[in-house]
């Protein structure tokens, strides 16, 4: 078995100062999933508040998340945060654990939700 880990934040920002948090998100993006280990990483806006980024991310390891934290894209990207954020910045991470094919067939499967 192995973990992947699954990071969220929640990122408030300043409506006068939406623009550039949106640039500095395409950057972060397009920067990060090139690095090894890197699942999937991207940034959504709120639908019932377009001023709060949501960011959702999936390594393959705590080291690669860890490497992820050493890189100068995240240093950058932390320097400028402070210029755009409206509030605290809420950041939840997960260890997801992988189960063999095997025992997940003889589960049923997980409902559907809309």
């Amino acid at each position: 078995m192995s973990n992947m880990i699954i990071v969220h934040a929640t990122i408030p920002i300043r409506s006068e100062c939406r623009e550039k948090a949106l640039e500095m998100a395409r950057q972060m993006t397009e920067a990060t999933q090139s690095e090894a280990g890197c699942i999937s990483y991207d940034f959504y806006v709120g639908l019932s508040d377009p001023n709060t980024l949501m960011l959702f991310q999936e390594w393959e390891s705590m080291e690669a998340l860890m490497g992820h934290f050493q890189t100068e894209h995240m240093d950058e990207f932390l320097k400028e945060l402070p210029q755009v954020v409206s509030g605290d910045v809420t950041t939840r991470r997960y260890a997801v654990q992988s189960v063999d094919e095997e025992s997940e067939e003889t589960r049923d499967p997980p409902p559907t939700i809309h």
